[in-house]
C-alpha cells in the first residue's frame, strides 16, 4: 500500500547496549519497495471480517495509496504526507480485499484538511478529510480517539494493532487482502537512538518491531489502534531507510498531541 510509506516503528533489534546509527527517518509512503508511496504490513495475519471496522482505502489521484481511520460520521483521520500531494481521493469503506469495498466515496481535494505545520522533519503529520455522511454497522465503524485525560499518557509498553493492505515483506507488492500486526509501544527517548529529535517530537509515537512485525509502505495514514479501550493513538508515518523488516522502530503521529486540533475541526472530542 502506498499509504504509509514514511513511519516504520521502533527498532527493538537493538537488544545490544551499543547505540544504533542515527538515521534519517523515510515517510512510509516512500520506503523502499520499487521506490514507490506503497506501504505494507510486515509478518502480520490477515484481518477477519469485521476486526478493523474503522480503517478505510484511500486511492490519491488514481495514483497512491494510504490508510486512514473513520472517527465520525463524516470525517477520517490520516496523514498529512498523503493528502499534501493530493487532487482527489477515493475512499473504500468496508473492505477486506482492497478494491471490493461496501461501498466507496469520491472526495475532492476542497474537503482535505492537511496540517498547516506539516514540514520536512515529518513533524505534524496529521491530516482530515470531510467525507459524505456514512452510517456505522459492523463492517464500517468509528474508531474512538482518546479522551483530553490521556493527553500525558505516552502509552509506553501499552500494545496495539496496526492494519493494512501495505507490503507484507520489503520486496512485495500491495496485499490484496487486509493485514494486522500486534506491536509494542515503545518509550520515545529509546526512538532517539534510530532518530534524531528533530524528527521524535512529543508528539511522535514508536513502536518496535522486532521480529520484522511492522507497517511499511502502503500502510501510510493508517490506524494504530491501543488494545485497551479501542483507542485509536497513532496515524502511520514514517519508517527507518533499511526496511521494513529491519528491526528498526516506526513512526507514528501521536493523536493526543492533536486532540484541539481534530476537535477544532470537526467538533469531535471526548
Amino acid at each position: 500500500m502506498k499509504l504509509l510509506f514514511a513511519f516504520v516503528a521502533l527498532a527493538v533489534a537493538v537488544a545490544s547496549a551499543v547505540p544504533t546509527e542515527v538515521s534519517k527517518p523515510i515517510p512510509v509512503r516512500d520506503m523502499p519497495s520499487e521506490a514507490k508511496i506503497q506501504g505494507r504490513i510486515t509478518n502480520g495475519y490477515p484481518a477477519y471480517e469485521g476486526k478493523v471496522p474503522y480503517i478505510v482505502g484511500l486511492s490519491f489521484n488514481d495514483q497512491y495509496w494510504c490508510g486512514g481511520s473513520i472517527i465520525g460520521n463524516t470525517w477520517i483521520l490520516t496523514a498529512a504526507h498523503c493528502t499534501r500531494e493530493a487532487n482527489h481521493v477515493l475512499i473504500y469503506y468496508g473492505a477486506s480485499f482492497r478494491h471490493e469495498a461496501q461501498f466507496t466515496h469520491w472526495v475532492s481535494r476542497d474537503n482535505m484538511i492537511t496540517h498547516s505545520g506539516f514540514n520536512d522533519y515529518l513533524n505534524n503529520d496529521i491530516a482530515l478529510i470531510r467525507t459524505p455522511h456514512v452510517d456505522f454497522w459492523s463492517l464500517v465503524n468509528r474508531v474512538e480517539l482518546p479522551s483530553f485525560n490521556d493527553r500525558y499518557n505516552s502509552f509506553a509498553g501499552w500494545w496495539a494493532v496496526a492494519s493494512g493492505w501495505g507490503h507484507t515483506s520489503n520486496d512485495s507488492g500491495m496485499s490484496a487482502y487486509l493485514n494486522c500486526v500486534d506491536v509494542q509501544v515503545m518509550d520515545n527517548n529509546d526512538c532517539r537512538n534510530s532518530y534524531n529529535s528533530d524528527y521524535i517530537t512529543d508528539n511522535t509515537i514508536c513502536i518496535s518491531t522486532n521480529g520484522g512485525h511492522s507497517t511499511c509502505n502502503g500502510d501510510s495514514g493508517g490506524p494504530l489502534v491501543l488494545h485497551e479501550g479501542n483507542r485509536i493513538v497513532g496515524i502511520t508515518s514514517f519508517g527507518h531507510g533499511s526496511g521494513c523488516t529491519a528491526g528498526q522502530p516506526a513512526g507514528f503521529t501521536r493523536v493526543t498531541g492533536y486532540l484541539e486540533w481534530i476537535r477544532d475541526h470537526t467538533g469531535i472530542s471526548y
